[in-house]
């Protein structure tokens, strides 16, 4: 019998909300990554999303929130730790990104593998 890994459960009260932000964050292109390590290795991994008024009307945000929870249930639900909390925020660039793109970047921020770092030289151009 092969063991699959269960689903992230879901954040959906405030004070959850709250917690986390004073947890770790991730930035990504499209989305902000706030992890909270809740010290409770057996207990499952929980998720919340978030995508402000100020990404678009009601239909853009809920297009937003889909696309993310599905990319959670498909790929980056299984890269996540027990005993830990996710709050996924979305930027408005979720809509245009392609899906097997928003995907990736989500598995890879939920593993802590982020972008990769300018080099001195790119960053003193800059200036």
């Amino acid at each position: 019998m092969t063991e699959t890994k269960k689903s992230p459960g879901r954040l959906k009260n405030r004070p959850d909300f709250l917690a986390v932000q004073k947890g770790e964050r991730r930035k990504g292109a499209n989305f902000l990554l706030e992890v909270l390590d809740r010290q409770e290795p057996e207990s499952d991994a929980r998720v919340g999303f978030t995508v402000t008024k100020k990404q678009g009307n009601a239909v853009e945000r809920n297009r937003m929130r889909r696309r993310l929870k599905e990319a959670v249930r498909l790929s980056a639900g299984f890269a996540m730790k027990p005993g830990h909390d996710y709050v996924i925020v979305a930027r408005r660039d979720v809509l245009k990104t392609p899906f097997a793109q928003l995907s990736s970047q989500l598995a890879d921020r939920i593993e802590g593998r982020g972008k990769p770092k300018r080099s001195q030289e790119t960053r003193s151009r800059k200036e």
